[in-house]
């Protein structure tokens, strides 16, 4: 089913999770074990990434397949426009309808590098520069899958301006998105501006999901922030340094849940529909966050 469907017929707040798939195949029993844990949690749905540059799909439709049809999880798989063209969209996509998955988290991916780790732009799609390209082909030649796109309550770091930025999600909701799931952000304010300045551009009844991350430990957050160019407020991280220096990891996971709780109760409060939980295919610190709400 159409997870934007399932979102509009939801009567209360949900919570769904965002997984990764282990490279190596003998750590799938291990990632299965987490993924059951953490049905305890009833997801509305999960999403399953895939590697960098497009890599990894083979992995992505095989666990997402196990995710629907083995674990009865509504699961929707990450589709990225780098290094693809509209034969290698169609085959990934046929994959995943072949693996009853009928939903897609639409994204342009990270620009490819060369092998001397320098961005090269000859690598990039030539028949999708930008996600809206991607959106618009699904819809126009695969309307049976449903489709979902990225927001960003602070710009993408590729992005000049927070007009330009809103201008592209803009574009990408009108080309046909269900609903949008934000990146990772600690500053609540950003996700109020998001949502109040796209209602002020008429877009009101598409759902805006933020994305909540349990903080894991000082070392995970800063590798974090360094792949997916999200911001967090100086006085935060200071507390978190401050909570490192007297108790380690342990104190600092217990920052982060106080903190991701006081995230979510803000949010729900505003009225978003849900919460999605970038789990980093673990399960304790997800389970204790929505014991904590």
């Amino acid at each position: 089913m159409r997870i934007g469907e399932l979102i509009k017929k939801s009567e209360k707040p949900f919570y769904s999770l965002e997984f990764f798939p282990p490279k190596e195949k003998e750590k799938w029993n291990e990632f299965y074990a987490v993924v059951e844990k953490l049905k305890a949690i009833n997801p509305l749905f999960v999403s399953v990434t895939c590697g960098a540059g497009g890599s990894g799909q083979e992995n992505t439709v095989e666990i997402a397949s196990a995710m629907k049809n083995t674990l009865g999880l509504e699961c929707m798989a990450h589709c990225t426009c780098v290094r693809s063209d509209k034969a290698k969209m169609d085959e990934y996509l046929g994959q995943l309808r072949q693996a009853n998955i009928e939903n897609i988290l639409a994204l342009r991916g990270d620009k490819p590098k060369n092998a001397d780790g320098i961005v090269d732009e000859s690598l990039m799609s030539h028949d999708y520069k930008y996600a809206a390209d991607l959106v618009r082909y699904v819809r126009e030649n695969h309307k049976d899958f449903g489709v979902a796109v990225a927001a960003y309550p602070a710009p993408h770091p590729e992005s000049v301006s927070f007009a330009s930025d809103r201008k592209y999600l803009i574009e990408k909701i009108k080309t046909g998105a269900d609903f949008a799931i934000t990146q990772l952000f600690f500053d609540s304010r950003e996700y109020i501006s998001l949502v109040d300045e796209l209602k002020k551009e008429g877009i009101k009844d598409c759902p805006i999901i933020p994305g909540i991350l349990p903080i894991q430990s000082l070392a995970s957050i800063k590798h974090t922030l360094s792949l997916c160019g999200a911001n967090i407020q100086g006085k935060f991280f200071m507390q978190l340094e401050k909570a490192h220096e007297e108790g380690g990891s342990e104190k600092v996971r217990e920052l982060g849940l106080q903190y991701a709780a006081n995230q979510i109760r803000t949010m729900l409060d505003y009225g978003a529909k849900g919460i999605h939980l970038y789990t980093l295919n673990k399960a304790d610190l997800c389970l204790q966050l929505v014991d904590m709400i």
